[in-house]
């Protein structure tokens, strides 16, 4: 298995954070043109990988979404942080913290539209981790 860690800076803001770029050179370099699945995965209590259309909207209709279902106010228990910072501990549970991609001839098989993107609610930790694995 090959793998690597590189840093997304997402800033203060809630963010659908496009790494596509990123997991395909890695999936091209560590496959060495063959196959095999490409994991991604965020070690962070309070982000997700999400496969979607980025760029026609669907990322701000995510976003939207999410801000209907985990309001960022004063019902989570778990408190400290910045106002609704517990919604962020519960994203994980409905966006996994990680996604397996097919990588067939050293690209990864996503579909016509689909891109690979990093979903973070926390406002309060500007910096993510993501670790990219390849198992041919």
């Amino acid at each position: 298995m090959k793998s690597t860690v590189f840093t997304v800076t997402t800033g203060r803001t809630e963010v659908v954070q496009d790494i596509t770029g990123q997991c395909a050179s890695f999936a091209g370099e560590a496959s060495g043109g063959g196959d095999g699945l490409l994991n991604v995965f965020v070690p962070h209590a309070t982000a997700g990988v999400a496969v979607l259309e980025l760029g026609a909207g669907s990322d701000d209709d995510l976003l939207a979404a999410l801000r209907d279902l985990l309001p960022a106010d004063d019902r989570w228990r778990h408190a400290h942080g910045s106002r609704g910072h517990g919604r962020s501990h519960v994203l994980p549970a409905l966006i996994a913290p990680y996604a397996t991609i097919p990588v067939i001839g050293g690209s990864m098989a996503l579909g016509t539209w689909q891109s690979v993107a990093l979903v973070d609610l926390n406002i309060d930790n500007p910096d993510r981790q993501v670790r990219l694995s390849f198992l041919g």
